[in-house]
């Protein structure tokens, strides 16, 4: 099957808070995405009625990562698991340096220290981690001045690449930050 078009962006993500009032506080005046719409709702949803606040933070491009809270403490219970703590379950999102070191900076003024923000240098981006409210892990990503340089070889081998670590030969290919195996 030939692909003629693919999705254009991002439009929101969606996950539950814990609490809207301090998602809000930290999407909002620590991250500086602002609150563009709130949706109060009720709906007849999954075999019951359903009362809910459903909010967008707005991305530079548009896009946004949104929010549930539901009214009723069963439906918050039922729709709204805790998020799993792990690092390798986030959102990432590319900034440029200078955003980079104004979030960093946000994020030290707001009095949130680790383990709920850390940095790791990928070789190819450099990353800051955040966990929201919730316990949602945000990256916020700005890549390395040289990173576009392998970017061709890099999409021309994905495939054979992916193949090959699925084949079980879990040699690194990360020259950035290790020496590949040859």
């Amino acid at each position: 099957m030939s692909i003629k078009s693919r999705p254009g962006r991002l439009h929101h993500t969606a996950y539950v808070s814990k609490d809207l009032e301090a998602t809000r506080a930290f999407y909002e005046d620590v991250i500086g995405l602002p609150l563009v719409a709130t949706y109060t709702e009720k709906d007849e949803l999954f075999g019951k009625e359903r009362v809910y606040c459903h909010c967008f933070f707005e991305l530079a491009d548009g896009s946004a990562l949104a929010f549930f809270q539901f009214a009723d403490p069963a439906d918050q219970a039922e729709f709204g698991p805790a998020i799993p703590e792990s690092p390798f379950i986030h959102v990432a999102l590319n900034v440029d340096k200078a955003t980079q070191e104004e979030l960093e900076a946000r994020i030290v003024a707001a009095g949130i220290e680790a383990p709920n923000t850390y940095v790791l240098e990928h070789g190819y981006c450099r990353s800051v981690y955040v966990k929201d409210p919730n316990g949602m892990i945000l990256e916020f990503t700005h890549d390395a001045p040289d990173a576009a340089d392998g970017d061709a070889h890099r999409r021309a081998t994905a495939r054979a690449e992916l193949a090959r670590w699925l084949g079980g030969d879990h040699r690194n290919n990360n020259t950035y930050r290790h020496d590949a195996a040859a």
